[in-house]
């Protein structure tokens, strides 16, 4: 087997470290040993402000959604139904990941908010580890690794860009806790061991097996990060120049993996290739491209470097079926595809870390490291905000507060009340928070593809609070539905606050208000 050519060592009689004296990333022991030094505590700082964001946990988007999955995981592990609403279906919610957190809470009896936290640090541990082991499988330079953890979360923007699977600093702290996560940080391991595998000669029959494996258990945690983690293996076998037997024993790997997605048995995967209606959900990743990621282009630069030496470099390949994918879907109206973005980004912020701290002295390589010390300027500038969600607005600078965004307060108010099972009339935005206390709501604050009667719920929805409806109508949809509790704010429409139905409990932030179901 002939393998792509990899960087090694870090210059000429350096023993791994950067030769020459210029640049802002060179490294200890040099004239700029200092700042390779403070790299390697920016890379420190970010691990612990990561962890102090995990102490706060800081709730936005999908969080009620995972959290309400554990909860129904707690209490019926073998047949948790619907994680949303009171009906027995199967959910993609329950995967591997999530599983594992059920039974942790089932075991300790810790709540879930607790049991998030602990997934969120180990996500976050794997991610770490996992993009310090890919980077030292592509280079043996040290101060790769620091940096493209660096370039990972910082080679973004000067717009922030919040979305599960897409690793900016504050889309990182908004959804730590998310399987979106752990699934990134197994896919960066999964790389790292397919890349040392084919490179050492060592891809037998059981590390081909445990491949597939560790594939299977990733595109069941979080599917679309799957299909970026399947892009990224394609490319680095691509890379690699496997051999004819290399491909049987990674091809027996590959059938594992789909044995092991056939016989999951809390969803069917499969299934999902049927989904549709995801695209206007999607569309928003084709939009604001320039402003959302324009710092990775220098990325795109060093890839250029990379794609000269070698058109099949496994980065290159992998940039280059993200972008495929990406541009299809954009092209077709499968916005939905524009989820494989990270097979993009990834292999582009990789290459600038790993370009820079490989290159030989002299003025290119000088130029290079200080264009990718000022992206990265400005990516922590774009996405300084993040502090925010462990001091809190008021601890932050005039310029930063402008740009924070409060997380969600969410429902713990209601919990002396409403009990694990009951049935809440609420709407959407809501809805996307109460199940996460045990509660179920009328409608999914979610699309829910495995859910047959999510239109006619929906429209239930409606129903109670439109204008239109009468107090009959609205008194039916209650009974329908088995409905205890209602939260809602006078504006939302609904039976009025007096009528004989509703008995008022107690009142939340931003004028709502618990009203029990007088039956």
């Amino acid at each position: 087997m002939s393998v792509t050519a990899q960087d090694t060592g870090g210059g000429q009689g350096t023993g791994g470290r950067l030769s020459g004296p210029g640049g802002p990333f060179a490294a200890a022991g040099t004239p700029r040993g200092a700042v390779g030094a403070a790299l390697w505590a920016a890379a420190a700082l970010f691990v612990v402000l990561m962890l102090l964001v995990i102490v706060r946990l800081p709730w936005a988007g999908d969080l009620g959604m995972h959290a309400a999955t554990v909860e129904r995981l707690r209490h019926r592990l073998l047949d948790p139904g619907n994680p949303l609403v009171d009906e027995n279906t199967p959910s993609p919610y329950y995967s591997p990941w999530t599983v594992f957190l059920g039974v942790l809470a089932r075991l300790t009896g810790l709540s879930v908010w607790v049991v998030l936290r602990i997934g969120a640090l180990i996500g976050l541990t794997l991610l770490v580890t996992g993009v310090w082991r890919y980077v030292r499988a592509l280079t043996a330079h040290r101060l790769a690794p620091p940096l493209a953890l660096l370039c990972v979360v910082l080679l973004w923007g000067t717009q922030v860009f919040n979305w599960s699977g897409f690793l900016g600093l504050n889309s990182l702290a908004l959804t730590v806790a998310y399987p979106s996560v752990l699934a990134l940080g197994l896919a960066f391991h999964f790389w790292a061991l397919l890349t040392r595998a084919l490179k050492g000669g060592s891809a037998g029959w059981t590390v081909c097996l445990g491949l597939g494996a560790l594939w299977a258990v990733i595109l069941l945690s979080h599917q679309f990060t799957g299909v970026v983690a399947t892009l990224g293996a394609l490319a680095t076998v691509v890379g690699a120049r496997a051999g004819r037997g290399e491909w049987l024993r990674l091809g027996a790997g590959v059938l594992l993996g789909v044995l092991v997605l056939a016989l999951w048995p809390y969803y069917d995967f499969f299934a999902l290739f049927r989904v549709g209606g995801l695209e206007v959900i999607h569309r928003p990743l084709y939009q604001h491209l320039f402003p959302r990621f324009c710092l990775v282009l220098v990325g795109v630069a060093a890839l250029a470097l990379r794609a000269r030496r070698d058109l099949r470099d496994p980065l290159v390949v992998f940039f280059l079926l993200g972008v495929l994918m990406f541009a299809a879907g954009g092209l077709t109206g499968h916005y939905s595809w524009g989820r494989a973005l990270p097979a993009v980004l990834i292999p582009a912020q990789v290459a600038a870390a790993v370009e820079v701290a490989g290159a030989a002295r002299g003025t290119l390589r000088n130029a290079g490291a200080w264009v990718l010390a000022a992206a990265l300027g400005v990516g922590a500038w774009t996405q300084v905000q993040t502090v925010g969600y462990v001091v809190g607005r008021s601890a932050l600078p005039a310029p930063v507060a402008a740009k924070y965004r409060v997380p969600w307060v969410g429902y713990h108010w209601i919990t002396p009340w409403v009990r694990y099972g009951d049935v809440v009339m609420a709407t959407t935005y809501p809805a996307r928070q109460i199940p996460a206390y045990g509660a179920y709501t009328v409608a999914p604050g979610y699309p829910d593809f495995f859910l047959p009667d999510e239109a006619k719920r929906e429209a239930a929805v409606r129903t109670y609070f439109t204008a239109r409806s009468s107090r009959s109508e609205r008194l039916g949809v209650l009974r329908t539905y088995g409905v205890r509790w209602v939260v809602q704010r006078r504006a939302d429409g609904g039976l009025p606050p007096g009528d004989r139905a509703l008995r008022r409990v107690a009142s939340g932030p931003g004028g709502q208000v618990l009203y029990e179901v007088v039956r």
